[in-house]
């Protein structure tokens, strides 16, 4: 059989619990899903007219490898302004397709076969497959609700062994919402510096953060040498099909990155790079706007939530509730069926998370303020059933 020859590895993993979930809503008219993480918002129109632009000058060239210099160039002065982060546009930033594409570059160059990478649970759920494909061993960290949902010195430490080698994190986090200040990253910083880890840091929510200022961990003292940055314009900028992300760090490691990207990407496609400049020139403003729509979106989800009684953390960052459903004898997956059968609204169960998520259900708020409304009255009326 010609399956015989699928790797392994491949096998292994699982097709995404994401996908899985809107594709039994696709198509359907009358489900509202709130299991996508995608704005709702099109693209601004100056960045889609700097893109018709430059597409009818017949600017549909490869770009250098690691992007176009203008791009790099903008990002870095973006990031020093946004979060005081510094990195030279030649060597220190590369362009990637998706913040997807940084993430695999970063765990392929860096993983040897039985290192271990440790997951914060619950976290993003292509983090472990991508990792595992890489042959690295995962090791999943919890973040607690009761902390927040955020990593703990003390969650950390029990974890590590001479074996670790790399720390993925992800704040503002997908699915809790749950962020880390400068404080909560000291202790973590001087774990990975005393254990030589490398961190990846993925901060693809950093501009959606609600209640203070984003904090990398890369801008803590000693942290810039061993952490690569990945981002992107996918979620703050609305451009998830543009395919457009970057990875920031010290060149040596990003040099690794680079030799991969060469030869498979090549680099990321040149409409996307000229739309994300036309983002950081002139699209802050934009940017703004949008967040500040999810916070009121955010108000009226947490707060339906509750009222119908489903517990939830405060999300404060991403646009991602993470309510709890233990409570209601069902496990994740079943009580996302249900709802989704029973009263026409998509989440994603939370056990696709990481052992972490087992208990709740994330819902995006990614959707405008009547589908929010109205799913909320149909999982009033499910839960009612259900208790």
């Amino acid at each position: 059989m010609l399956s015989e020859h699928i790797s392994p590895r491949v096998r292994d993993i699982p097709p995404s619990g994401i996908r899985a979930f809107f594709e039994l809503s696709a198509g359907n008219n009358d489900i509202i899903s709130l299991g996508v993480g995608e704005p709702d918002f099109a693209t601004p129109e100056h960045v889609r007219a700097a893109c018709i632009g430059a597409l009818n000058r017949g600017e549909t060239r490869y770009t250098p490898n690691a992007g176009l210099p203008e791009l790099r160039e903008e990002i870095a002065v973006y990031l020093h302004n946004s979060f005081n982060l510094y990195y030279e546009p030649a060597d220190e930033v590369i362009v990637t397709v998706g913040s997807s594409e940084a993430l695999d570059l970063a765990l392929r160059a860096f993983i040897a076969s039985g290192d271990e990478v440790i997951i914060p649970s619950p976290s993003y759920i292509a983090y472990s497959p991508m990792a595992h494909l890489n042959g690295g061993v995962i090791v999943e960290v919890e973040a607690a609700a009761e902390q927040g949902f955020k990593l703990t010195a003390e969650a950390l430490q029990k974890v590590i062994t001479p074996r670790s080698k790399l720390l993925m994190v992800n704040f503002p986090n997908n699915p809790t919402g749950a962020v880390m200040t400068y404080e909560d990253w000291l202790p973590i910083a001087d774990i990975a510096k005393a254990h030589n880890l490398i961190v990846i840091s993925d901060e693809i929510y950093a501009e959606l953060t609600y209640n203070g200022k984003h904090t990398s961990i890369a801008s803590l003292p000693g942290m810039k040498e061993r952490t690569i940055v990945i981002s992107g314009f996918s979620k703050a900028f609305a451009m998830t099909g543009w395919r457009v992300g970057y990875a920031c760090g010290n060149r040596e490691l990003l040099a690794a990155m680079l030799k991969i990207h060469q030869y498979t990407a090549m680099c990321a496609p040149v409409l996307g790079q000229i739309a994300a400049i036309e983002s950081l020139r002139n699209g802050l403003p934009d940017k703004d706007v949008m967040k500040e729509c999810f916070d009121q979106r955010r108000g009226l989800l947490i707060a339906g939530l509750r009222s119908i009684g489903l517990p939830c953390h405060e999300p404060h960052g991403a646009f991602y509730a993470f309510p709890s459903i233990a409570h209601t004898g069902l496990n994740s997956e079943r009580f996302a069926l249900q709802l989704l059968h029973e009263a026409g609204v998509a989440a994603v169960p939370g056990h696709v998370f990481g052992a972490g998520g087992e208990g709740y259900i994330r819902v995006s708020y990614a959707a405008s303020i009547q589908k929010l409304t109205e799913a909320l009255e149909r999982m009033e009326g499910f839960m009612k059933v259900k208790m």
